[in-house]
């Protein structure tokens, strides 16, 4: 049979309709009480956190790095000035894949390829989010164009304008006023992260890293708006970098260049000091490099030429060499006798050529072989005798020894302001016992007494002792600063003065020193012969290869480098010092002969005017002094 056909209820299907309505309209009235609530703790409790969230986005704040101070000699010119220079930076932030940002400047720049891992070092560098990284320095004119044209391929790369160091006088000041450079990572860590933030360059030797605090300023800030591809649209707020102080050194560029030119391109240090301040009038050690290679990043060819190079022009003799000072050092141990009493001004000795110690053969022996006969002190000092020292060390003892040079200065850091500067080593019983294990043995002291043996020194050690018996004992330590901003540095651990029982000693050995260069047997008198002024002076000849007892010194039988070193000390003018000087020429081999011209020149050159005459305040302090009792 036919199934029977149902009615519709349309009340049921009215019931249904109405119940799914209900369950819909309730479903959408919790949905949007929870948006609701929702949008309530967003907008309403967490207000604070979104809305410096959403400021955050587009406000940054960004360091404005400070501008270095400049750096002058005493004379106003200047040695380290700021150039304007154009560099590419990398935001990384910005940049997204910032290799493949780097592959691509490559190519724009068409770049060697050693320069990929630089720019890839500089990138990974710590640094602080969104600030832009310098990976390339001194754009020219043409590789900017090519940036600009290819922007659209360079996300988070931009041009911008900075000051970079620059040293006027290139290689001149080297070693003196140093150079600055980038930062690597340990001293990154070591920085105060906020006031370095936004700056890429550090002091990193000389007076750049001595004061590296006065010359680098304080940090400035500003609060810049950004659109979402992070340019600068407007600055909301700025506080102004508080720029580097001013240096103004006792160096004077004349000066230098007149030493410079006095050395005649030979390998040595001079170092001229004015004794009654103790400002260091100039400071030459040759050879010498183009700081300038080193402020943006020096190329690997031309640091492995400076590194590797024979006659190590890196290398800062003044402060790190460390050479035998020779018979320079007989002044300041002919003082330590007439203090100490085991000699007097008239004490003499039979010079037969040779010194022999009681009951040993070895003989110690004189340059000049044939002997000076009897000799005081005044005449050994003239004649640079070594038997007079030999026997005066032997009298005086390693112990008394190493005290009274020490108080010269001798084997510590005499510098106020010179980080580089080695200590040099004055040997005493106690040094030999902890370093070579060894007692100390008697022949060890006699060549102590002319300067050789474990003694070392470097050549602005020497030009203090030489200052010191200038200014009579007055310690003044020698340094580079004249003025920070226009406030001398001061002297925080001064050295005591050197205290003589008979003051009148200084004068005893100073005319001595007059002899060596103004008495017709003096070994320097062909130079003193020839000078406008009285200089007082030692010459010195350190030993770079031991003789053997039996040998003589034979220049010819020696390699170049292998010869002796000369040097010469001295003051002038005598009568009143204004100037005192130290001259080192590495296997130059004769004091006397070839350091003692170079002096006579650096001190012309500061003493006279452009007649050849003592310039007219020297001369005029010169008779005061002499007419004074």
């Amino acid at each position: 049979m036919p199934q029977p056909i149902r009615l519709k209820d349309h009340e049921k299907d009215a019931r249904q309709v109405r119940s799914r309505v209900i369950v819909g309209v309730v479903a959408i009235a919790l949905l949007s009480c929870v948006l609701i609530a929702r949008m309530y703790y967003l907008q309403v409790m967490q207000y604070d956190y979104h809305s410096t969230l959403s400021e955050n986005n587009r406000v940054h704040v960004q360091p404005i790095p400070p501008t270095r101070g400049l750096i002058y000699d005493r004379n106003g010119v200047i040695l380290a000035d700021n150039r304007p220079s154009f560099s590419l930076t990398v935001t990384r932030e910005r940049a997204g894949n910032w290799q493949k940002t780097l592959d691509a400047i490559m190519e724009i720049l068409e770049l060697p390829p050693e320069d990929r891992d630089l720019f890839e070092k500089r990138m990974r560098q710590g640094r602080r989010p969104f600030e832009p990284v310098p990976i390339l320095f001194e754009l020219t004119e043409e590789q900017i164009a090519r940036i600009a044209v290819n922007q659209f391929r360079l996300p988070g790369v931009d041009v911008t304008a900075q000051l970079v160091r620059h040293y006027p006088l290139g290689e001149h000041f080297a070693h003196s006023v140093g150079y600055v450079g980038r930062i690597n990572e340990q001293e990154l860590k070591k920085l105060d992260p906020v006031n370095y933030s936004g700056t890429h360059h550090i002091g990193k030797t000389g007076v750049e890293r001595f004061y590296e605090n006065e010359l680098h300023g304080e940090v400035g800030y500003e609060e810049v708006e950004t659109n979402a591809r992070g340019r600068v649209l407007r600055v909301l707020n700025r506080t102004d970098p508080k720029p580097g102080k001013d240096i103004i050194l006792t160096l004077d560029a004349n000066l230098q260049a007149a030493a410079e030119k006095a050395l005649g391109g030979r390998r040595g240090a001079i170092v001229a000091i004015q004794p009654s301040t103790g400002d260091v009038l100039a400071m030459v050690s040759q050879p010498s490099y183009d700081p300038n290679l080193f402020v943006t990043g020096i190329s690997f060819k031309d640091y492995s030429l400076l590194r590797d190079s024979i006659d190590r022009p890196l290398y800062n003799r003044v402060l790190r060499g460390l050479y035998p000072p020779g018979s320079t050092i007989k002044p300041a141990v002919a003082l330590a006798g007439l203090d100490a009493g085991v000699i007097t001004p008239s004490t003499r000795v039979f010079d037969p050529g040779f010194y022999q110690l009681p009951n040993y053969d070895h003989k110690y022996r004189n340059w000049n072989h044939g002997g000076d006969g009897w000799v005081d002190m005044e005449t050994a000092i003239m004649r640079s005798n070594d038997t007079y020292f030999y026997d005066l060390a032997h009298k005086l003892g390693i112990d008394r020894l190493h005290d009274y040079m020490s108080r010269f200065g001798i084997g510590q850091r005499v510098a106020l302001d010179m980080f580089e500067e080695a200590s040099g080593l004055m040997p005493s019983r106690e040094w030999k016992r902890a370093t070579r294990r060894q007692v100390w043995y008697p022949g060890e002291t006699l060549i102590l007494g002319i300067g050789q043996g474990y003694m070392q020194t470097t050549p602005l050690q020497l030009a203090q002792v030489t200052a010191l018996i200038a200014n009579r004992g007055k310690w003044i330590r020698p340094h580079l600063a004249k003025t920070i901003e226009g406030v001398p540095p001061v002297d925080s651990n001064p050295m005591p003065n050197i205290t003589l029982k008979d003051p009148a000693n200084w004068d005893r050995v100073t005319r001595g020193m007059e002899m060596v260069l103004h008495a017709p047997r003096g070994t320097a008198h062909k130079v003193g012969a020839t000078m406008a002024y009285h200089l007082a002076g030692k010459s010195g000849t350190a030993q770079v290869v031991a003789i053997r007892q039996n040998e003589r010194y034979n220049s010819a039988a020696l390699r170049e480098r292998h010869r002796d070193h000369a040097l010469f000390v001295g003051f002038a003018p005598a009568e009143n010092p204004q100037i005192a000087i130290a001259v080192m020429v590495e296997n130059g081999e004769s004091g006397s002969g070839v350091a003692a011209p170079v002096l006579k020149q650096v001190a012309d050159a500061w003493l006279l005017d452009d007649k050849g005459q003592l310039k007219a305040e020297y001369a005029k302090s010169v008779v005061a002094k002499a007419d004074s009792p």
